[in-house]
């Protein structure tokens, strides 16, 4: 290699390596700023709302001088901007305060119910992405055909119908009726005593333990809910993947494959699938982020005790820490999902990485 060519080679590795820290300087700065917005909004919501902290903590009959402590102990006496200081700070160092329905750290809760909440939006995601891209797959291929309105139509209901209806009806046909699945909950007390959560996700844990019986009491438990919140998810993932494979199936590419003589099985699934699955990728990370932060009503419907129905008591019981708590946790987890999904987009793209 002459010294030009050397000179050439070190200039385009600075230049590659400028670009990447531009980029993780730009995504941790997008991220930052998001997740500052979104501690205002929530500080500010838990300010407006007609609730006193103060109260919702010592209730409405302490005297009066109890009410000004416990007011001077939480800062609730300082100026609004020394307050929402504080929130950051505390928010920061992983501090909601205490939950006054369970008396424990926030924190210490939600690291208790988030895994319930992840494990049922993982099962959601996984169905809705092995349904949603053959189906819009194929309504893509079959445009205009009656497949095609079939799948459009599952995907319209998928999007029109209240979540929490279809939860009611799902649990009054598959359980009380037909006696396929099990109710709400998420494991029969029986196995309480056989059965020793480990990572907070039941289903790993069953196989860790090889308790079979309790994985399949537990399956019969997530299945309904899960299918529920994947059938969203189908909605969403089969109509994205029908509008970015009639974008493929448009290109010149395509035209030049079939001029070939390729078969229509190789251009659609090696071919128009391959460059369609990039922004796929995005479509399925943020469905896996919807269902995260979209499943209060479903658990709230199933008594499944994950962060939404953590959320949702906490809110019926005025415990102002544990909701704002929760709402930063899941807004956070979504922010993140986000810029991972760009971050794999623009890896998985070479257009993108061009730029």
């Amino acid at each position: 290699m002459t010294t030009t060519e050397t000179q050439l080679e070190a200039r385009r590795s600075g230049a590659w390596a400028s670009s990447l820290a531009l980029a993780i300087g730009r995504f941790v700065l997008i991220g930052a700023i998001t997740f500052l917005g979104l501690l205002a909004v929530t500080f500010f919501i838990g300010r407006v709302i007609p609730i006193d902290p103060a109260l919702a903590i010592v209730g409405d009959r302490a005297p009066a001088h109890v009410v000004e402590r416990i007011r001077e102990e939480y800062g609730l006496n300082l100026p609004l901007y020394e307050q929402f200081y504080l929130y950051v700070k505390g928010a920061l160092q992983g501090n909601f305060g205490n939950s006054v329905l369970t008396s424990n750290p926030v924190m210490t809760d939600i690291r208790r119910v988030f895994p319930a909440t992840m494990e049922l939006a993982t099962f959601g995601t996984v169905i809705g992405a092995l349904f949603g891209v053959p189906l819009g797959v194929l309504a893509a291929v079959k445009r205009g055909s009656f497949i095609d309105q079939i799948v459009r139509i599952v995907g319209l209901v998928g999007y029109s119908v209240p979540i929490f209806w279809l939860g009611l009806l799902a649990l009054l046909v598959f359980y009380a009726k037909l006696g396929w699945t099990s109710g709400p909950g998420r494991i029969d007390v029986i196995y309480e005593y056989t059965f020793t959560p480990i990572t907070g996700f039941y289903l790993l844990d069953a196989v860790l333990q090889g308790n079979w019986e309790a994985f399949w009491n537990i399956f019969s438990f997530i299945i309904l809910p899960a299918s529920l919140l994947g059938y969203f998810s189908l909605a969403y993932i089969s109509r994205m993947t029908r509008s970015f494979m009639l974008n493929e199936l448009e290109q010149e590419y395509i035209v030049a494959a079939r001029a070939k003589g390729l078969s229509e099985t190789r251009i659609i699934w090696a071919h128009a699938l391959r460059n369609a699955a990039v922004p796929l990728v995005t479509v399925i990370a943020l469905s896996y982020a919807g269902l995260l932060e979209g499943s209060v009503l479903t658990e709230t419907v199933f008594a499944w005790p994950g962060l939404g129905m953590y959320i949702t008591n906490s809110l019926q019981n005025a415990d102002m820490n544990a909701v704002l708590g929760g709402t930063i946790i899941i807004g956070s987890v979504f922010v993140a999902i986000n810029l991972l999904s760009d971050v794999l987009y623009r890896a998985l793209d070479p257009r993108t990485r061009a730029r």
